[in-house]
């Protein structure tokens, strides 16, 4: 058998015979038989050792048979891209200024994550409290926000409905977070009922 420098076929060998001992050594039998490992198999898979691992790298043939599962690969794929889009989100969220309580809230994000994102991506850190939007911007913040929950009034605001009020009203990251949810926690600020508040004039919004 002709030997070379190393191919992807000895690569992708050198990998499949290294899960195959890691399997033996922590007695998956089921992974090893769903890979046709027979007891003659696994038997003469004991005695391969680093040298042979290394030799195999060499060869330039291989023993597999690669199928692919159609019922597995799409929706590992539709997973993987889902978590693409939601950390792309959350580092536009994060230099955004998004405080850890809006992080923790949507993604379970925790403060060590949040710091590593934070220095990752340059984000100036936050010193004392952030500036409360003007009377105008804070008016402007409850009648958008006020749409969209009257629209939904059981769902949850998502990352796009937060950039979406960002941008429709002019207001911080944080003052859209602060101040939505201290409207959620107290109801409809122009409610008469029994949680009815009056809306926050300025220097009465942040927390």
């Amino acid at each position: 058998m002709n030997t070379t420098a190393g191919t992807k076929e000895s690569e992708l060998v050198m990998a499949v015979l290294l899960y195959a001992i890691r399997c033996l050594a922590e007695g998956d039998t089921h992974a090893l038989r769903g890979m046709h490992f027979g007891p003659e198999e696994v038997a003469a898979l004991r005695d391969i050792n680093l040298a042979d691992l290394y030799r195999a790298g060499t060869l330039q043939a291989h023993c597999l048979h690669i199928r692919l599962n159609r019922n597995v690969y799409w929706p590992m794929l539709a997973h993987l891209r889902r978590e693409r889009e939601n950390e792309a989100v959350q580092r536009d969220l994060i230099q955004a200024d998004a405080p850890l309580e809006m992080m923790n809230n949507l993604f379970g994000m925790g403060p060590r994550e949040y710091t590593r994102l934070r220095r990752l991506l340059t984000a100036d850190p936050t010193i004392g409290r952030p500036p409360e939007p003007d009377e105008a911007t804070s008016h402007a913040l409850w009648r958008a926000w006020s749409e969209r929950t009257q629209q939904s009034p059981t769902a949850c605001l998502t990352p796009e409905d937060y950039f979406a009020l960002c941008a429709e009203t002019g207001a911080s990251m944080r003052a859209v977070w602060n101040l939505t949810q201290r409207w959620d926690k107290y109801g409809d600020p122009s409610a008469e009922g029994e949680k009815g508040v009056a809306l926050p004039e300025q220097g009465q919004v942040s927390r």
